[in-house]
């Protein structure tokens, strides 16, 4: 199922899209919130008289980095051991058409698109075995970046915490197998990263059980599960695209702050 959230007529809610060909897509509006136990309410509302938000408004964002070796590679870095996590606060997150706002203390911002995982319930240290049983489903990512900030500071708060530094979209698919899915962005229709998740050094279930051995993480929380090589610059005007095989695209500008 693909769950979108959105708004109308000023109000926001959580709705399951049906039909498949884009310009003929509808949201039922669901009763209540789905990280619980919901109905259709029936009421059928098209895509385009919406606007879809981020999916979900998560009370944190954990980012694993350097998870495909070919990135790590093309950024001189050394492939960890162990899961190398990191923090977008909430305030990062943007939909899908929202636009990047080019932060003015960087003159080097990058893309990075990323499979998300949205976690469906309270959990904390999550066994192996159970680590299923916590996710909600899956969705889109751009882990944009201040790259000259990131290599300057060393810690990566403000380079990749920083205001529309985290899109997410376009829905929530809760019926997913995220093994083996191929991840495509494109710039201006240009393409600049291809890859397949099969290609992550530590697996979802990996970085799940190490997260949660430090902290709770709870529903609407977002684990991005790293980047496949071909990260570069974004210009402001650029038009950037993420592609995730079985959950759709995720689309947003790049402008200049105001």
């Amino acid at each position: 199922m693909r769950i979108a959230r959105f708004s109308i007529d000023g109000n926001v809610a959580f709705g399951a899209i049906e039909g498949e060909k884009q310009d003929e897509l509808v949201l039922d509006i669901i009763k209540g919130i789905p990280f619980a136990d919901f109905e259709l309410s029936g009421t059928k509302v098209p895509v385009s008289k919406v606007r879809l938000l981020p999916p979900v408004l998560p009370n944190k964002v954990v980012a694993f980095g350097r998870n495909y070796a070919e990135h790590a590679k093309e950024l001189g870095n050394e492939v960890p051991d162990a899961p190398f996590a990191f923090f977008k606060p909430s305030t990062s997150v943007i939909g899908p058409g929202d636009e990047i706002q080019y932060p003015s203390f960087s003159a080097e911002v990058h893309h990075e698109a990323e499979l998300a995982v949205v976690i469906g319930r309270m959990c904390r240290e999550v066994p192996r075995e159970r680590v299923k049983d916590v996710i909600f489903g899956y969705t889109c990512a751009n882990d944009i970046t201040a790259r000259d900030v990131q290599k300057r500071e060393k810690q990566w708060a403000r380079a990749k915490g920083f205001d529309t530094s985290c899109p997410l979209g376009p829905w929530v698919e809760t019926d997913l197998d995220p093994s083996d899915l191929t991840i495509q962005l494109t710039v201006n229709g240009q393409q600049r990263q291809l890859g397949r998740t099969s290609e992550m050094i530590h697996s979802i279930e990996d970085l799940i059980v190490n997260i949660s051995e430090a902290m709770t993480l709870l529903p609407g929380d977002v684990i991005l599960t790293g980047t496949p090589a071909g990260v570069g610059p974004l210009n402001v005007g650029d038009e950037v695209a993420v592609t995730i095989e079985g959950i759709g695209t995720l689309t947003n500008k790049v402008v200049k702050r105001g």
